[in-house]
């Protein structure tokens, strides 16, 4: 039932284009705590994500977080905003505003350009996993990082949250 409900919070939700100034950035979920953290740790699934400031955010499990995986999911007509992972080198060559903070530095603003508006999702997200959920498996990981997607697209309405949630999918109405 709870899997079913979040798949409800992602149909209502929606996937609405991003405009203006977009942060996005790459979380790794999950896996082993021993060893490596991040990038390289075994067991992680990877989740994208972007955010239009002071608006919506969109998340998606990916595969990897290479170029041509990444790449695809950005929006055209954004001031991207990213660190300095590679898969972020070409937006300028793709014909994006691209601005760039270098974490490894320990710079985490730079003037208007930061990410951290994405970076307190992911801590919202995987503090939710550990306080509530203990556990996701990367198999169900979408769905609960669309749950709070859609929490996090409805803090500023949150008396809206509960007349959507009970509303019926799109497909019923048509019936």
């Amino acid at each position: 039932m709870g899997h079913e409900i979040r798949e409800h919070m992602a149909d209502v939700d929606g996937e609405e284009p991003l405009s203006g100034h977009v942060e996005a950035d790459e979380a790794y979920v999950g896996g082993k705590r021993e060893g490596k953290r991040g990038r390289g740790a075994e067991g992680k699934t990877i989740v994208f994500g972007m955010v239009e400031r002071d608006g919506d955010l969109m998340v998606k499990v990916v595969p990897d977080a290479k170029t041509k995986t990444i790449q695809p999911i950005i929006e055209e007509g954004s001031t991207m905003h990213t660190d300095e992972w590679w898969a972020y080198k070409g937006l300028k060559r793709a014909g994006y505003e691209h601005q760039t903070v270098e974490h490894g530095a320990g710079e985490y603003a730079n003037g208007n350009c930061h990410v951290n508006t994405i970076e307190g999702y992911w801590s919202f997200l995987k503090n939710g996993i550990r306080s509530t959920h203990i556990h996701v498996s990367g198999n169900h990981l979408e769905k609960y990082a669309k749950e709070f997607e859609f929490r996090f697209n409805s803090r500023s309405n949150s008396s809206e949250m509960f007349p959507e949630l009970i509303s019926t999918y799109p497909e019923q109405e048509s019936q």
